[in-house]
């Protein structure tokens, strides 16, 4: 089980991205949490096996309503959360 933290830049808020990336998340073993920032960007914190994850996150960097928006993503491995459960939207 890995656990990574994405931040999205470009024009990432206010265009369905947190609302996106939770209907992605139905279709994959993930959980996590995805949030607005206060700097404009969207924070994803995704924890699940290697290749779901990997297959989550290629999806959602390829979907239709959101990729055109990004600009760039930063992405990075983190310890895991031990509080997640679910996936959600936090405000």
């Amino acid at each position: 089980m890995k656990t990574k933290r994405v931040i999205y830049e470009g024009r990432v808020q206010g265009v369905g991205f947190r609302y996106t990336t939770k209907d992605l998340a139905r279709g994959y073993d993930v959980i996590g949490t995805v949030r607005n920032l206060l700097d404009g960007t969207v924070e994803l914190i995704v924890s699940g096996e290697n290749g779901e994850l990997a297959d989550f996150l290629r999806e959602l960097r390829e979907d239709s309503v959101v990729a055109h928006h990004i600009k760039s993503v930063f992405e990075e491995e983190i310890a895991a959360l031990p509080d997640l459960k679910g996936f959600s939207i936090v405000s």
